[in-house]
């Protein structure tokens, strides 16, 4: 990739923090999508005999997966990692009197390239949509297979990069800005888990479109849980009247049966700190819903 567009690409830091932190308050209303790309994460756990005692919940948002992993390992203690503190506020108001009693609930705020834990300290790691915020995945992994324990799991999702195609190709006929970041392909991630340390990880796809009435909610929707554009060559200022004009009109070829498609390509992630890694599987699966749809 070129220099330039490479700088174009990537992502700006502090906007990424700072559109989460603003997006805190009103994500859990937004978050259809992340939650139930959760809940098909999780549900992979029901075929794995595993009993962990120290979990990390990476990007923990507001705490919709660390919850889920409470009722699941109820005994296990886990810890809420995200790079904004107004997430983690939200997760520390669904925590019980109980679970606080026992302080077996832990919420840190920390970036994920530097992970303030000690070597083989967490026997599982779970990281929902949280690594396309990361621009170097390999980082990322070493620090996840330093964490953990031998035979521990790490259990991830990550967007590709047919995800959000419509918009993105809408944009590119209204400006020459980047308008929608940018996101690794499968067979990459996987490559960066083996060069971590990994072995023989299970990585695999699934397409889901979610449909709208109108381009308006689809920005609106991406703003409210922060995914925004924050890419350094996106255009400054207020998108003016005439562009979305533009973007509306470029993605009515889009309409099917009177909505408008969203993309997301979702991989899933396994790999073990261990040499008893189950097979690779790229398998691919294609899936159509609404909102409405959304369990």
């Amino acid at each position: 990739m070129p220099e330039k567009l490479q700088d174009e690409t990537a992502l700006d830091s502090a906007q990424v923090r700072r559109s989460f932190e603003q997006a805190a308050g009103a994500y859990d209303e937004a978050a259809v999508l992340q939650r139930e790309v959760g809940d098909r994460l999780l549900e992979r756990l029901d075929y794995i005999r595993f009993s962990p005692k120290r979990i990390l919940d990476l990007g923990a948002g507001t705490g919709y997966c660390q919850q889920a992993l409470i009722q699941r390992y109820p005994d296990a203690e886990v810890h809420a990692l995200d790079l904004a503190e107004g997430m983690l506020q939200q997760a520390r108001k669904k925590i019980g009197w109980l679970r606080r009693l026992k302080r077996r609930d832990h919420f840190v705020c920390a970036d994920v390239n530097a992970l303030p834990y000690a070597s083989e300290s967490m026997d599982m790691i779970v990281s929902n949509l949280t690594l396309q915020w990361c621009p170097d995945l390999l980082a990322v992994f070493s620090e996840c297979q330093r964490l953990l324990k031998p035979g521990g799991m790490l259990l991830f999702t990550n967007f590709g990069p047919d995800t959000l195609k419509e918009l993105r190709h809408c944009w590119a006929k209204v400006d020459a800005h980047t308008h929608v970041n940018q996101f690794v392909d499968m067979h990459d991630v996987g490559d960066a888990l083996l060069q971590s340390g990994f072995s023989d990880p299970v990585v695999d796809m699934e397409m889901i479109t979610v449909t709208y009435d109108d381009v308006r909610s689809i920005m609106q929707d991406l703003k409210q849980i922060g995914a925004h554009n924050v890419t350094r060559g996106r255009a400054r200022g207020l998108t003016g009247k005439g562009r979305l004009q533009q973007l509306q009109q470029a993605y009515e070829d889009y309409r099917q049966q009177g909505r408008l498609p969203v993309s997301h390509e979702v991989i899933y992630g396994l790999a073990w700190r261990s040499e008893n890694a189950p097979g690779k599987n790229n398998q691919v699966i294609e899936m159509y819903i609404s909102p409405d749809e959304i369990k």
